[in-house]
């Protein structure tokens, strides 16, 4: 069996940036920077700069599309955030000669391309607030995360971008609400409290549906007990609950949740089992071998919406993609299903689904006699229970001839979900 520690060790080559990038990316940082503070400077307005994220605590991931985080820090008396930033940065990038794009979320925030930079910025507006229990905004935290995870990170940098990696091509990284998963910050907290990647698996597979996991790094609180006391019940619903230690009344891991934590278990398992580099890279689907082992039991899907690329469509996309799951589940026996958002508008999945033996319907209560009547002579096979007339149905239709059907008369709700396209293979 490959030696754990050999693996973690390629991996930790593979994935640290060189110096090069990283001097380039400081350089092209400062110099936006200065020009996006003479803007703020010049409307004398009260806001700092600041780089934050991975890139400022030092557990950046190599990659051929460098990202840096920007916060703009305005007074609290602003108001509007993301239209007062975007005027500075229009002005900005319109002198440097780079793009501007606005993201919706739940405060706009722009990404800003170089043609010249392997990598882009991502520039995020954030009230100054002088204690994390003033936030108006998740993102207003930012400010006292950056310090607390790079006074401790030192030294543990390279098991956070091992931990990251693994995350990523298990597709269980990201807070958005499409993953609900582990974000860069709770993955660096995982790391200060177990000091390392495998340590960190470990622990994290001892929890259960019965007994969750309490992190307190900082001792915030007295006891697990305490802590289910003291936070409100929407923020103790994910299977491991951690405590921000730059904010107590904070759950960062609130996020995740139990399907995402399961699949999470599921990977660290057969790592550990088997360890194998392939576990670092994302899985390579073979749509085509598995319609062909699985024949009419199998489709592929693909799902379109109009809505903007990242966290909206991602969600959207997913969403309906659980629909589809749940409308299968009610006549088939669902075997496995896949869904995938990569970005832009367009997610894609599998199912692989057989039909139930036979189904049975619910009819009209047996005092409504004309319509017993009539569903009788719908249906050759009905019975009655619980005061209602039932059929039973033997199913004729495989899974494609299913989506087909259900696809042509959902039309409406496919617009009211923003789905635009929805291709069945």
């Amino acid at each position: 069996m490959p030696d754990i520690k050999k693996i973690v060790s390629e991996q930790i080559k593979k994935l640290k940036p060189d110096i090069e990038s990283i001097n380039e990316l400081n350089k092209r940082s400062k110099d936006f920077i200065a020009k996006l503070e003479k803007e703020i400077s010049k409307a004398k307005v009260n806001a700092d700069v600041f780089v934050g994220g991975s890139f400022a605590k030092g557990t950046l991931l190599k990659s051929d599309n460098y990202d840096v985080d920007i916060f703009v820090r305005f007074d609290k008396k602003y108001e509007n955030l993301s239209d007062r930033l975007e005027r500075f940065l229009n002005a900005v990038c319109m002198n440097l000669n780079l793009d501007v794009e606005r993201v919706h979320g739940s405060r706009d925030y722009f990404i800003i391309r170089d043609k010249k930079m392997f990598g882009y910025f991502e520039v995020i507006p954030v009230n100054k607030i002088s204690s994390p229990k003033d936030e108006k905004n998740v993102t207003d935290l930012t400010y006292f995360h950056g310090p607390y995870v790079k006074k401790r990170i030192n030294g543990f940098e390279d098991q956070v971008r091992v931990a990251k990696k693994f995350m990523k091509a298990q597709e269980v990284y990201g807070a958005e609400t499409y993953v609900k998963g582990f974000s860069g910050y709770t993955v660096e907290l995982l790391i200060i409290k177990y000091k390392s990647f495998v340590k960190m698996l470990k622990e994290l597979l001892k929890v259960t549906s019965e007994k969750r996991l309490v992190i307190d790094i900082e001792k915030k609180y007295k006891n697990s007990n305490e802590v289910f006391i003291q936070l409100n019940e929407a923020k103790i619903h994910s299977p491991v609950i951690l405590i921000d230690p730059t904010y107590k009344e904070r759950n960062a891991l609130a996020a995740l949740s139990h399907d995402t934590f399961v699949k999470f278990q599921d990977s660290a398992r057969a790592f550990l089992k088997s360890p194998s580099s392939n576990f670092f890279e994302k899985k390579d689907i073979d749509f085509n071998k598995l319609r062909e082992k699985n024949k009419d039991n199998f489709i592929s899907i693909q799902i379109q919406t109009d809505k903007q690329a990242g966290d909206i469509a991602g969600t959207k996309l997913k969403k309906f993609f659980e629909l589809v799951v749940r409308e299968v589940k009610k006549d088939f026996i669902l075997n496995d299903s896949y869904f995938r958002y990569s970005g832009g508008n367009i997610g894609e999945g599998y199912l692989i689904a057989k039909p139930k033996k036979e189904l049975v319907r619910i009819g009209p209560p047996l005092h409504m006699k004309k319509a017993i009547l009539s569903f009788k002579n719908k249906h050759a096979n009905t019975f009655e229970r619980n005061k209602h007339i039932h059929a039973r149905m033997n199913i004729d239709f495989n899974l494609r001839e299913f989506l087909d059907s259900w696809k042509s008369g959902s039309k409406t709700l496919m617009e009211q979900m923003h789905i635009t396209d929805f291709k069945i293979t």
